[in-house]
């Protein structure tokens, strides 16, 4: 796969946004291809999944486009210190937008790790009609609980959890099941002492007692890093159990 850096003004603010897209050589833009689009976690940028530093994540992401002849898209979604607030969601919007207005795109799925996988769940609450399937590796569906990140968390979403709570629970996946019409995989750890698991594993119960498509896949004794197999596989199944376009 072949990558390009894609600056563009963003239209919430006017300012200049990323992101990296990795297409599979010899793509035929009159072709209708899949995308996947790849959140990184805290601390870093678009290019997390781009190259061999990114294991395991980035690496089961770039194996699963390439395998499936799929587009990868990396946005920055206002790296480092992102966590999906307002801006890096206007910006995903646009970058999805700008990406069909570019290839011929059957269905978009979204994956992360991490702050990540907390920001593709929250993404996809918001937007489930921009999303064919999600994949969350050991990220938070709950923000009012999670206690991590905070000075960054408060940025991004605009204030402390006390100043801006309506915020907070909004961008709360856990708080919002019924919006998951899409397959969701999610991989935790009774290990992570990061991210902690609860929140992810009770979405997931909740959307099986509802029928959704979902699978979870939980390993007591792992921390915060999920192993790769594991990661291939949610992603592989929100793939496979999504409606063909």
């Amino acid at each position: 796969m072949t990558a390009q850096d894609v600056a563009f003004t963003a239209g919430c603010d006017g300012t200049t946004q990323h992101y990296v897209v990795m297409a599979p050589k010899g793509l035929d833009t009159g072709a209708e291809r899949d995308v996947l689009v790849a959140l990184h976690g805290h601390g870093s940028d678009r290019w997390q999944f781009a190259g061999g530093t990114a294991a395991p994540t980035g690496q089961a992401a770039r194996d699963t486009a390439c395998a499936r002849g799929m587009i990868l898209v990396l946005p920055d979604f206002r790296a480092t210190t992102s966590w999906m607030g307002p801006k890096a969601e206007a910006d995903v919007c646009q970058i999805i937008e700008a990406v069909r207005g570019r290839f011929r795109v059957g269905r978009v799925f979204l994956c992360g790790g991490s702050m990540g996988g907390a920001s593709a769940l929250t993404f996809a609450a918001l937007h489930p009609d921009r999303v064919a399937g999600v994949a969350a590796m050991n990220g938070t569906a709950n923000h009012i609980e999670f206690e991590g990140f905070q000075d960054a968390i408060a940025e991004s979403f605009g204030g402390t959890k006390a100043e801006r709570f309506a915020e907070y629970k909004s961008r709360s996946a856990e708080y919002w099941p019924e919006r998951f019409t899409m397959p969701v995989g999610i991989t935790a750890s009774g290990g992570d002492d990061v991210v902690p698991a609860a929140s992810v594993l009770r979405l997931a119960d909740v959307l099986g007692k509802m029928g959704r498509p979902v699978l979870a896949v939980y390993r007591e004794e792992e921390g915060h890093a999920p192993r790769p197999d594991d990661i291939r596989r949610v992603i592989d199944f929100v793939i496979d159990k999504a409606p063909a376009p």
